[in-house]
């Protein structure tokens, strides 16, 4: 929010220096961004008055004019703007004078006419960028005054950056009740009276939507000159503001926005067919806004409407329909309190962000209505004229905000600051924060203000006190508190010893966002359904993440078109699964993830270049498996997966548990996320791999190893991890090693069978196994082979 500084003065005015009240307000929470001047620097330019105006002699597009500055004598300056008249106030640059980037005014001759000095344009005295024509002044502009002090042009606009939860300062208003409060001054406002009701006419308001809107005041203003305009000081202001100027009554509504901080508008009365009603959108009912743009609204869009059209998005836009152009006559000013849970996320939806919608998504006072319309009436009959009809109210009392009422004790407020502040400074503060304060045993019952409303725990209370009480005066102490050593399960594996795992093999941990496309995310996940958010950041981040995919293909797609072939990614990170069974409805999993494409190492001389394979990466989830040191507890298991190619992908299960899947991306998304070869993935749950055998102490053997080969013939779709594993389970405690070292499927064999070659390592702990005991296990190793798989023993 911009704002002037000589306008937030005339409120309240303390003693201090731009720069000291920019500070003051930044460390009180309302961060000051930026301190920029009104206008350009320049000197020696006063108010004159065009007495004569005629035809230069020599130059079709020049005027010869004579002016006064008040000094007796009348300055000739020729001029070239075509808006330069006689009897028009204007600012006159005399000679000597000093206008924005060192531009001196001098005597001299435009085609053979003398010119004392320079009429000027807004953007010469950096103003606005306005060249059009020169700055034309008000009548009562006094001649000769010094034009810079009679506009007040020494000021500053402070661009202050205000957080969600502080709308109460989106004003003046609210801005001065702070800066009053952390100087401990009394704020003068302006005057607010109300009109003088001259006509009858009214307008019947119907809230059809109390929930969304509470309270809607209404007034008829008939006979009203749109054409007037708008007053210097009033556009002054806007423009200090950052708000361009457009008409005197949109410029009207504007600046009781940034006065009082309440939104307004205004509606032709002409286009308004009866009653006015607050309700809901009709579905797929159409408007077409003040800027041209025709939008289909959806049923959870609060309107203003008339019997038989949407006049307005309430709080956000009006109608092109509705609106008051120059030839309007009569007008219909609103002045109203929506919730904003009514308004929240509506304008991003269809691409808007007003002044209005800013401030009713963070909530505006639901008790100043009343003071806005008076407000806005007093200035339209000012300047446009014309006569007031009665203000029409419809309120319902149940739906209105209620104000809070919180508890604030003594030790919790000692507790939290760290520091014992006195209580009649605690006191002071909250009353000069407008509360309403009464002292109990335990400390305070305090009734916070209805422009307050982001006041709902005692926290907040807490927090107000140490901001204005001063950040600065809280002295910074040392924490004292007991060291504890936390219990560290010595069977839980960090999740930092997977992800060294993970660097360790080449990849990069990337982190990405839990948002993702639903377009992309159900072309991976067809059969799942996913959390739409209500509010997105944009369309294409409206969707919680199924899975960690979508996130890491988008970033590997990313890299690759910046040339980087080789990419290896992986995230540790949340999923967000639909789950009814699950607090609020959504299962919150820990997940780790990774993406791989490319080759397997660099060009080399000696092994060329290799692309990476469904292997690779089914070894680097070996390699992660095997830190939790049960890998022999995990198995592949061939399977389908949506996203990934078939033949090429397999499911990981613990036991009977499902934890994973990995394997190649499927073809049809390689275009998808703007992927060039193959790309091979991985993800498991990352509770089920965090959970590792602790280690135990034993006896190293002192006695010699014995390997025995078997090769077998099997069926040739038999998983070879199906035989270790029955190997395993039958050769107890003396098998210590277990390879499988070849696989043979050649053309002496049948076309249903390969040939599986095993070495088995064995040793006992205690003595040297005899020839006897290894020949007993290995054939305990083949009958089991053949019982469980049919398995013959391979005689060559």
């Amino acid at each position: 929010m911009k704002i002037s500084e000589q306008w937030l003065r005339e409120w309240v005015n303390p003693q201090l220096s731009t720069e000291e009240l920019a500070e003051q307000l930044s460390m009180a929470g309302l961060e000051v961004d930026g301190i920029e001047p009104v206008a350009g620097i320049f000197n020696g330019v006063v108010v004159g008055e065009v007495k004569e105006c005629g035809q230069h002699p020599n130059a079709d597009k020049l005027q010869v004019t004579k002016v006064d500055i008040g000094e007796g004598e009348l300055l000739d300056i020729v001029c070239g703007a075509p808006n330069c008249r006689q009897g028009i106030k204007v600012a006159v640059a005399t000679v000597g004078a000093v206008l924005p980037g060192d531009f001196k005014i001098k005597k001299s001759k435009l085609r053979g006419e003398p010119s004392h000095g320079m009429l000027c344009s807004a953007s010469e005295l950096e103003l606005t960028e306005d060249h059009d024509g020169i700055l034309e002044l008000p009548a009562n502009a006094p001649i000769g005054e010094d034009f810079r002090a009679w506009m007040g042009l020494n000021d500053n606009a402070l661009e202050i950056d205000l957080t969600p939860n502080r709308a109460d300062c989106l004003g003046v208003r609210g801005l001065a009740r702070e800066v009053g409060v952390l100087n401990r001054l009394d704020v003068t406002p302006c005057e607010i009276k109300d009109v003088a009701v001259t006509i009858k006419d009214e307008r019947a308001i119907h809230l059809d939507a109390p929930a969304a809107c509470p309270r809607y005041l209404g007034r008829v203003i008939r006979n009203v000159d749109v054409t007037a305009a708008s007053p210097l000081w009033l556009q002054e202001r806007l423009r200090r503001s950052g708000v361009r100027s457009i008409d005197p009554v949109v410029d009207i509504t504007n600046y009781v926005l940034l006065e009082q901080g309440h939104p307004m508008h205004a509606f032709d009365l002409a286009a308004i067919a009866g009653d006015v009603h607050v309700r809901m959108a009709n579905p797929e009912e159409k408007i077409t806004l003040l800027d041209g743009q025709e939008i289909t609204l959806t049923d959870d869009v609060l309107v203003i409407a008339d019997e038989q059209k949407a006049l307005a998005m309430a709080g956000i836009f009006g109608s092109k329909d509705s609106g008051v152009t120059e030839n309007s006559k009569d007008i219909f000013l609103e002045s109203a309190f929506f919730s904003p849970d009514a308004i929240m996320g509506r304008a991003r939806r269809y691409g808007l962000h007003t002044d209005a919608s800013h401030r009713y998504e963070r909530g505006v006072d639901p008790e100043l209505q009343r003071e806005a319309m008076e407000r806005a009436s007093a200035l339209v009959l000012e300047i446009c004229g014309g006569e007031a009809g009665p203000i029409v109210e419809a309120v319902s009392v149940q739906h209105l905000p209620k104000a809070a009422d919180v508890k604030l004790r003594a030790s919790r407020l000692e507790s939290i600051l760290g520091i014992e502040v006195a209580a009649n400074t605690v006191e002071a503060i909250l009353q000069r924060l407008g509360f309403a304060v009464e002292k109990i045993a335990e400390g305070w019952q305090v009734k916070v203000p209805t422009y307050r409303f982001d006041i709902a725990i005692e926290e907040d209370l807490i927090e107000e006190i140490a901001r204005v009480y001063g950040y600065n005066n809280i002295p910074v102490k040392a924490p004292v508190a007991p060291l504890r050593m936390q219990r560290q399960a010595e069977a839980q594996l960090p999740v930092r010893a997977l992800q060294q795992v993970m660097l360790a093999a080449g990849y990069q941990e990337a982190i990405t966002y839990s948002f993702v496309d639903p377009k992309q995310q159900a072309q991976l996940y067809p059969d799942s359904a996913a959390l739409t958010l209500p509010h997105p950041i944009s369309i294409e981040m409206s969707s919680m993440r199924l899975g960690l995919w979508p996130g890491l293909l988008q970033a590997a797609g990313y890299n690759q078109k910046r040339q980087q072939q080789n990419v290896r990614l992986f995230e540790t990170g949340l999923r967000f699964v639909p789950d009814s069974e699950a607090e609020n409805d959504i299962r919150q999993q820990p997940m780790m993830a990774g993406v791989i494409l490319g080759t397997v190492q660099g060009e080399h001389w000696q092994d060329g270049v290799k692309a990476v394979d469904f292997y690779d990466v089914k070894g680097h989830v070996e390699t992660l498996l095997r830190a939790t040191g049960r890998y022999h507890e995990y198995r592949f298991v061939a399977s389908e997966h949506s996203a990934l190619h078939p033949g090429q992908s397999a499911a990981i299960y613990r036991g009977d548990n499902l934890i994973g899947y990995c394997g190649a991306l499927h073809p049809q998304f390689e275009k998808l996320f703007g992927i060039k070869g193959r790309a091979f993935l991985f993800e498991l749950d990352l509770r089920a791999i965090q959970e590792r055998r602790v280690p135990e102490a034993g006896v190293i053997s002192r006695y010699p190893s014995i390997r025995r080969d078997i090769a077998i013939l099997v069926d040739r779709n038999l998983p070879a991890g199906e035989i270790l594993e029955v190997i395993r389970r039958v050769s107890e405690n003396q098998l210590v090693e277990l390879n499988l070292f070849d696989v043979y499927t050649g053309d002496n064999l049948p076309t249903t069978e390969k040939s599986l070659a095993i070495a088995l390592t064995l040793q006992a702990a205690d003595r040297t196994l005899e020839d006897q005991e290894v020949s007993t296990l290995i054939s305990k190793v083949v009958t089991a082979l053949q019982e469980e798989f049919n398995a013959v023993l391979r005689d060559s």
